[in-house]
C-alpha cells in the first residue's frame, strides 16, 4: 500500500455513513416506562414544610452568628502596626515581604480565628522578621 492509497482511504472517511437500522425506535423504547408512576399529593406539601423550615434554621443560625463576629474597619489591621524599615538596604525586600505576609495571616486569622494553621504561620512570620531585625542590627 502507497501513499496514493492511504489517501484516499482518508478521504473515503470524511464521507457522512449512514447507518444500517433506526437506533431512536430502540432508545424510545427503552426510555418509556413500564406503567406512569402515582404521585402523592401529601409528599410535596411535606417537602415543602421542610424545606422552609431548614432555610428558617439557616438563617436564624447566620444571623446569630454574624451578631457574634466584631465589626472589622477596612483600616483596622493596617492602623495597627506601622511596617518597618531595615537600615541596610539588602535586607529592605526580605523586610516588605515579611509585613506584607504579616498582614495578610493577620486579616486570615480574623476570619479564622481558631485556625492553628493560621496562628503557626504568623508564629514563624513573626520569627524571621525578629532574625531579620537581628541581622539589621548586625549589618549596621
Amino acid at each position: 500500500m502507497n501513499e496514493f492509497e492511504w489517501r484516499r482511504q482518508l478521504r473515503e472517511l470524511r464521507a457522512p455513513v449512514t447507518p444500517s437500522a433506526d437506533l431512536w425506535t430502540r432508545i424510545d423504547a427503552a426510555l418509556e416506562p413500564a406503567k406512569p408512576a402515582v404521585r402523592s399529593s401529601a409528599r410535596p406539601g411535606w417537602l415543602l414544610a421542610a424545606s422552609f423550615a431548614g432555610l428558617s434554621l439557616l438563617a436564624v443560625g447566620l444571623s446569630l452568628r454574624q451578631d457574634r463576629l466584631p465589626a472589622a474597619s477596612p483600616g483596622s489591621v493596617a492602623a495597627t502596626q506601622a511596617p518597618w524599615k531595615p537600615g541596610d538596604p539588602r535586607l529592605a525586600g526580605a523586610a516588605i515581604v515579611l509585613d506584607a505576609a504579616d498582614l495578610e495571616l493577620k486579616q486570615a486569622i480574623e476570619q479564622a480565628p481558631h485556625s492553628p494553621a493560621l496562628q503557626r504561620l504568623l508564629s514563624r512570620t513573626r520569627q524571621q522578621q525578629s532574625r531579620l531585625r537581628q541581622l539589621d542590627q548586625q549589618a549596621g
